[in-house]
């Protein structure tokens, strides 16, 4: 079912406009050439004036920010929005300081977002206006697990629905909702956490599949959680003796890589409810 979504980035191999952080950027542009798409990393505002225009979409991540990035970001998400492309917010640390919370506050408020993408503590800190993240991760105490999954599921529904937007919440277990259906995804490897910009390779990932998938954005956005979860499952099988965090990152990007529409259905472990 979510395959297709895929196989259809890699026919139509769109162009993906990323405002993101400089820990991440190589990794960002290089998972979006392994699942089909083409990335362009522009963040300087008399550029994405024009360059926002021949790409299909657009990733805000916020996970460094400065001056230059945040007028882009708004002047970027407008234009996107007049032209009707997809823009994905990753919310990065929102809770962990005052100027974090509000850029994704202001974002939600001025941009109309297809989906925001986070952490449960990040996406908590939205739903709420206030909170507190363990610097850019989530608090242990807000885990989605087996035991709060239906209090969680109908949490970010309604934050969905209250937001516009298809809410995204990752980690051990993944859910997607655009305010009426919800997927609850079990794919990943808790060993994604130790590898710098998992995250933000996957809010990029995304927004390529929103471009190529504009009928059915819920699916989308599932279809891009499972094929980085699949991802992780593939590359942790692959580690050897002497492997690490580093090799575990390229061997991500190298499933995804080698991933097609088959493989992603075969590998997917999910729930609509």
């Amino acid at each position: 079912m979510l395959g297709v979504c895929l196989d259809n980035v890699r026919k139509e191999a769109p162009l993906v406009n990323n405002i993101t952080n400089f820990v991440t950027v190589n990794d960002v542009a290089n998972i979006i050439l392994a699942c089909g798409a083409s990335p362009i990393m522009s963040d300087e505002p008399e550029d994405i004036k024009e360059i926002i225009r021949i790409c299909g979409g657009l990733n805000i991540n916020i996970g460094t920010l400065y001056k230059r990035s945040l007028e882009s970001m708004f002047i970027g998400g407008k234009i996107a929005n007049e032209l009707n492309y997809p823009v994905v917010l990753d919310p990065v640390g929102a809770g962990a300081s005052t100027i974090r919370t509000k850029t994704a506050m202001d974002l939600m408020k001025d941009v109309n977002l297809t989906a925001i993408r986070g952490n449960i503590s990040e996406i908590k800190t939205l739903a709420m206006g206030s909170g507190t993240t363990k610097g850019v991760d989530a608090d242990e105490n807000d885990a989605v697990t087996e035991e709060n999954l239906d209090s969680m599921v109908e949490f970010v529904k309604e934050f969905a629905k209250s937001a516009g937007s298809i809410v995204a919440i990752t980690g051990a277990i993944d859910l997607a909702s655009d305010g009426h259906r919800c997927f609850v995804i079990r794919n990943g490897r808790p060993e994604m956490g130790r590898i710098t910009g998992t995250g933000c390779q996957l809010s990029g990932m995304m927004t390529a599949f929103l471009i190529a998938n504009p009928e059915k954005p819920l699916e989308a956005v599932a279809a891009a959680l499972c094929a980085m979860g699949v991802a992780g499952e593939i590359g942790w099988s692959r580690m050897e003796e002497g492997d690490g965090n580093s090799t575990y990152r390229n061997r991500i990007i190298d499933a995804i890589f080698h991933m097609d529409g088959n493989k992603l259905d075969e590998g997917a472990k999910y729930e609509l409810r």
